[in-house]
C-alpha cells in the first residue's frame, strides 16, 4: 500500500511517501480502506517529537481521522461489515477496566489513539477495532467525513460533557480558525450558547461569524480580555474553550465571569500558563482538563451531521503524496477549519 511514514522526528522533511506493507486485522479488528484523512495539530506534535514522551515504533504512520470503507475483517468480526462506509473513532481503551465499562474510556490507562501510539490513517489501509466503526452520515462525502472525528469529538467532550454548555451560556472560543475551534463554535451554538470567537485576522473573524459566532475578536490587534469585558458589559464569559495555551492563558482566565470554568484540551503555543491562584480562589473559577471523548459521544454527534445542524469545515485538500506540503500549510496557521488528505 501507499503510506506516509516517518523514521525519526523533525520537520515535514522527515515524512516519506512510499510503499509499506499492508496491515493485517487481528481478532475483533477490521481492515479499513481510507478514502480521506485529515491532519490535526497532534500530527504536528507527534512528528516533531513531544518532550518526555516515548516515541512510537519507527517507521511510524501519522493520522488520527479517517473516512472510507471496510475492506476486510479479522477473526470474530462479521463478514457483512465488508463494504460498509464509515468513519473511525480515533481513540479506544481496553474495553474491560472500570473506566471503559463506565463509558469513560479516555481515562483508561491503556487508552490509545490512531496515529499517536498506533499506526495511523495517512495510508491506503489502517487496522482498527470493529467497535470503532461509525456509519457515515448520509449528508457527508468522504472528504467532509474525514474531517470531523477528532475535532468534533474533542469539542463536544469539552463543552457538553465537561463544560455543561446550555441555553444562556456565554462561551469564549479561542482560535476559531483551527479545526477544533471551528467545531467548538458549532457545538456551542447547537446548545443555544452565545459565542465570542477569537481569530488572528479579520478574514478568519468574518468566517467565524458566518459559522455562527455572535462576536469576533481579532487577537492580533485587540486585547482578548478587554474585548470580552466590553462585549459582556464587564460580566465575563461562563466557559472558555481553551486549546492555545501559554499565549492566551492569562487573558482566558481574566475573561471568565465569577464561577466560570476554563476547559482546556491542549497548549499549541506552550504548556506553561501563568496563573494567579488568588484570582482563581476569589472568583471561584474552575480549570478543567479534557482529552478526546467517548464512542458514545461520537455516536451522539452523528445525527447532527445527518440533519445538517453540524457541518465539517474543510479549508484545503491535498493528495496523500502531498502530505509534507499539507503539514507546512497547517503549521503556517493559514487555514480556517481542516486540512484533508484525499486518497482516491
Amino acid at each position: 500500500m501507499k503510506a506516509v511514514r516517518m523514521y525519526g522526528h523533525g520537520g515535514p522533511e522527515v515524512l516519506r511517501f512510499e510503499e509499506a506493507p499492508n496491515p493485517e486485522p487481528g481478532p475483533g479488528e477490521v481492515l479499513f480502506q481510507v478514502q480521506a484523512a485529515s491532519l490535526n495539530h497532534l500530527d504536528i506534535l507527534n512528528r516533531a517529537g513531544l518532550p518526555g514522551r516515548t516515541s512510537p515504533p519507527m517507521p511510524h504512520i501519522l493520522g488520527n481521522d479517517a473516512a472510507g470503507e471496510v475492506a476486510g475483517v479479522g477473526p470474530g468480526v462479521p463478514s457483512e461489515l465488508v463494504g460498509q462506509s464509515a468513519i473511525l473513532n480515533p481513540g479506544f481503551g481496553c474495553g474491560h477496566c472500570q473506566h471503559c465499562l463506565a463509558g469513560r474510556e479516555t481515562l483508561c490507562p491503556r487508552y490509545r489513539v490512531l496515529g499517536y501510539e498506533l499506526p495511523g490513517t495517512h495510508a491506503e489501509y489502517v487496522v482498527a477495532p470493529a467497535q470503532n466503526l461509525v456509519p457515515l452520515p448520509p449528508r457527508l462525502d468522504y472528504v467532509g467525513a474525514g474531517a470531523i472525528g477528532l475535532v468534533f469529538l474533542t469539542a463536544w467532550h469539552m463543552l457538553v460533557t465537561v463544560g455543561g454548555v446550555g441555553p444562556g451560556s456565554t462561551v469564549l472560543v479561542l482560535g476559531a480558525g483551527s479545526g477544533v475551534g471551528s467545531a467548538g463554535i458549532q457545538v456551542a451554538k447547537l446548545f443555544g450558547a452565545r459565542v465570542i470567537a477569537t481569530a488572528t485576522s479579520d478574514e478568519k473573524g468574518r468566517k467565524a461569524l458566518e459559522l455562527g459566532a455572535d462576536d469576533a475578536i481579532n487577537s492580533s490587534r485587540q486585547n482578548i480580555h478587554l474585548e470580552v469585558r466590553r462585549l459582556t458589559q464587564r460580566q465575563g464569559v461562563d466557559i472558555v474553550f481553551e486549546h492555545v495555551g501559554q499565549v492566551t492563558w492569562p487573558d482566558s482566565l481574566r475573561s471568565l465571569a465569577p464561577g466560570g470554568c476554563l476547559v482546556t484540551c491542549g497548549a499549541t503555543t506552550g504548556p506553561f500558563g501563568e496563573t494567579d491562584i488568588r484570582y482563581i480562589v476569589s472568583r471561584q473559577l474552575q480549570i478543567l482538563g479534557s482529552y478526546m471523548g467517548s464512542r458514545a459521544e461520537l455516536l451522539a454527534i452523528m445525527p447532527h451531521f445527518a440533519s445538517g445542524r453540524l457541518k465539517p469545515v474543510v479549508d484545503k485538500v491535498f493528495s496523500l503524496a502531498e502530505a509534507a506540503q499539507a503539514h507546512r500549510y497547517l503549521e503556517g496557521r493559514r487555514q480556517f477549519g481542516k486540512v484533508v488528505l484525499a486518497l482516491q
